[in-house]
């Protein structure tokens, strides 16, 4: 079988050993630390990661809904499913932080077995909205989920101060999946055919990605041989933040530089790779 452009499942494994990990290292303050998150606590975002493995398996390995939308827009479809995470959330109050563990015990190994189980070429159920697709493979389905895995244990790690996830390992494919976004979000900006926009996440843990403008439309790819219209180099802890709508562009004052072409560069800035 071939190897698809982003390949993720072999990960969930390992991402999901570290979370029970930093979830049993968890003292009874930590777990109501307040998250960057906004509305949600440690506690919360852990029960939202419950939920994630609970409604993937429900949805996609039985073929059970639950709540379904007829959602006509991609605004509307955040509602519905904006709705959904705080409805569970809200009744996860009343669950014990030991509960939530054990149920994460069971439903962890579960979840990552059946990503891994999938085909990877095969036909996911949901589009990634956020990537402009309207069809999109279980590759990259599991690289989608596998970004929320990563985000929400960062969320918590943050909180805490517990590093552990911000590596070469965990990280890139974490932003490599992400940069996915980057040609939908340059969708309606207009340039001449062969610019070129270089975005840079820095340090060793990141990496470099380049939208390149051809027959009208932008490419993304890793290697260019021409020189950028503008360069965007980004700290590794404001990019997660930024591209998860955590933080919004005009509130960071450092972390980030544009050379070149900054209108066309501060473009880059807006991406949004979750649904929010």
């Amino acid at each position: 079988m071939p190897t698809p452009p982003l390949n993720t499942a072999h990960l969930l494994q390992p991402l999901d050993r570290e979370l029970m990990d930093l979830l049993q290292s968890l003292s009874p303050a930590e777990w109501e630390q307040q998250t960057i998150a906004k509305l949600w606590t440690v506690k919360d975002v852990v029960a939202h990661l419950l939920d994630s493995n609970i409604r993937v398996l429900s949805i996609f390995r039985d073929d059970f809904y639950g709540e379904k939308t007829d959602a006509a827009s991609y605004d509307e479809l955040v509602i519905f499913l904006n709705h959904l995470n705080a409805d569970w959330v809200k009744a996860m109050k009343r669950v014990s932080p030991q509960l939530l563990i054990q149920l994460h015990k069971i439903t962890g190994p579960m979840f990552c077995n059946y990503m891994q189980s999938l085909d990877p070429f095969g036909v996911s159920a949901f589009p990634v909205a956020w990537a402009g697709e309207a069809e999109s493979k279980y590759w990259m389905e599991i690289a989608r989920e596998y970004t929320e895995k990563w985000l929400h244990q960062q969320q918590i790690r943050d909180a805490v101060n517990k590093p552990g996830i911000m590596t070469k390992t965990f990280y890139y494919p974490f932003l490599d999946t992400f940069m996915m976004a980057l040609p939908h979000t340059y969708r309606n900006v207009i340039a001449v055919n062969g610019t070129i926009i270089k975005l840079t996440v820095s340090t060793d843990i990141g990496g470099t990605w380049f939208l390149t403008r051809a027959d009208n439309t932008w490419h993304l790819s890793k290697n260019v041989d021409a020189p950028p219209a503008t360069i965007i180099t980004i700290d590794p802890d404001i990019a997660w933040k930024l591209f998860s709508k955590s933080i919004r562009p005009e509130s960071i004052k450092e972390g980030i530089t544009i050379s070149g072409n900054e209108q066309l560069g501060a473009r880059a800035l807006t991406m949004v790779a979750v649904m929010a």
